[in-house]
């Protein structure tokens, strides 16, 4: 057997079980491999489904020429596409995206465009209005537009997830990946909510982008974008493809976090892959570490190659100077509560216990916050400075269950989580986070415990 040429080969690729990087996690997570397609990414799947679509609607002809802004893999698999199919490609990126895409697009025949990442879209500098411009200029060009090319979603929604569903036998319970586009994510998803409506899904953002605070509240917020260097997920637009209807919820992920766990997955588990998908298992692996079950499956695409990268977090001059492998001696949660080891047991208050005998527990102990629990669960938290205020407004409140004056729950974070993200989600409203060790021990990180680690790093 053999093909006729290299798009027959896309798809169908494996699904490989992390061992090392999921220690304390329960339940199975297993990884997409999608650089086991021809051009090294899953974008291979989307270059050939928007092409063949285009060709059926008449939008190309024999001889036409391919134009498209891409962070360089659907850039890769539309030359793949157009060497078997006879067309030219014209390519805009942005100036983020590592040297090697550029020089593989260009050895693959295409003309490469860069353009600054760091104007607005609509900006005619822009490697989205760059590729708008060449479009309309030169006779039989097709503009992909894989942000809101439908075509996009519908390729995963037609193999990804039919491919996924196959090789778990229908068990997938919970299904991660990097909202970029949002084809991947979001066709899938469509797929797999269809046989099973109950699969949660995990869309990976960064941060610096727009998606996850728009999911939450329905707000695009322009503050909220500013220049990351994660390539391939994030946007500062709201692609077509991304249905957000279809993810359950984000979680978001530093350029440096990202970068650190792709180094790992090469390290610890063979996996020699992209930015983003580190981006993506770190991610994934924040929401498993307190959600997944014995039983659980998760899937986590991972978009591309390690190639792509090798001047960049592959390059140990590079992540330094980026200030990704400075050395701490407290870099992450880990660290912070392994030094805290002999300080005690986590102190927690039951949310019946009055008001007036939890300020005595707190204190005696000398904590200004304490975790509340009703048995096991962790329910809400009580910080000192608040119960003093709506003590002052209404003083028979002492005489009250603490859960009739208690804040939310403090938030539990990874072990991983380095104190660049620790100290991002605490503020004056949140003042501690929670943390579940191997042996399912939780642990308190306070103000005080970041401000010591970060005096002594």
């Amino acid at each position: 057997m053999y093909y006729k040429s290299i798009i027959e080969t896309i798809g169908n690729t494996p699904l490989v079980r992390l061992n090392k990087v999921t220690k304390g996690i329960e339940g199975t997570v297993l990884t997409k491999l999608e650089y086991f397609n021809p051009g090294n990414s899953m974008k291979d799947r989307v270059a050939l489904r928007m092409i063949e679509d285009a060709e059926q609607k008449g939008w190309i002809k024999p001889g036409g020429t391919i134009i498209e802004g891409t962070s360089g893999n659907t850039g890769m698999g539309l030359a793949l596409v157009a060497i078997a199919k006879g067309y030219k490609c014209i390519f805009t990126l942005n100036d983020k995206q590592s040297k090697e895409k550029i020089d593989i697009l260009r050895a693959m025949g295409a003309e490469v465009i860069v353009c600054p990442t760091n104007v607005p879209p609509e900006d005619p500098r822009s490697y989205y209005s760059v590729a708008k411009k060449l479009n309309s200029e030169i006779p039989n060009s097709f503009y992909p537009n894989q942000y809101d090319n439908m075509s996009n979603s519908d390729a995963h929604y037609n193999t990804t997830g039919p491919e996924i569903w196959e090789q778990t036998e229908g068990k997938i319970t919970h299904w991660a990946a990097g909202v970029g586009t949002g084809g991947s994510m979001c066709g899938t998803s469509r797929y797999l909510k269809e046989q099973n409506p109950t699969i949660i899904t995990v869309g990976i953002d960064s941060y610096g982008s727009v998606f996850k605070k728009y999911k939450e509240t329905g707000i695009f917020d322009e503050n909220e974008i500013h220049p990351y260097m994660t390539e391939g997920i994030g946007e500062d637009i709201l692609p077509k493809n991304v249905d957000f209807d279809l993810i359950d919820l984000f979680v978001k992920v530093t350029d440096k976090d990202g970068a650190i766990m792709a180094r790992r997955l090469a390290r610890e588990e063979g996996l020699f892959v992209g930015w983003s998908c580190g981006s993506a298992v770190f991610g994934a692996l924040e929401y498993a570490r307190e959600n997944l079950k014995k039983d659980d499956i998760m899937v986590i695409i991972l978009p591309d190659h390690g190639t792509r990268y090798l001047a960049k977090i592959y390059n140990d001059d590079w992540m330094s100077d980026h200030g990704f492998l400075e050395e701490r001696r407290f870099a992450t949660a880990r660290d912070i509560i392994t030094h805290k080891a002999g300080n005690g047991s986590l102190y927690s208050i039951p949310k019946d216990m009055a008001v007036e005998e939890a300020i005595k527990i707190m204190n005696k102990q000398g904590i200004s916050q304490i975790p509340v629990v009703d048995q096991e669960d962790f329910v809400g938290s009580l910080i000192d400075s608040h119960v003093l205020n709506k003590l002052i407004d209404n003083p028979e409140l002492k005489q009250r269950p603490v859960s009739e004056v208690m804040d939310e729950s403090f938030q539990f974070v990874g072990l991983d989580n380095t104190i660049d993200v620790l100290s991002s989600l605490i503020d004056s409203h949140h003042k501690a986070l929670l943390v579940r060790d191997e042996q399912d021990r939780v642990h308190i990180i306070t103000q005080h415990d970041l401000l010591m680690a970060m005096s002594e790093s």
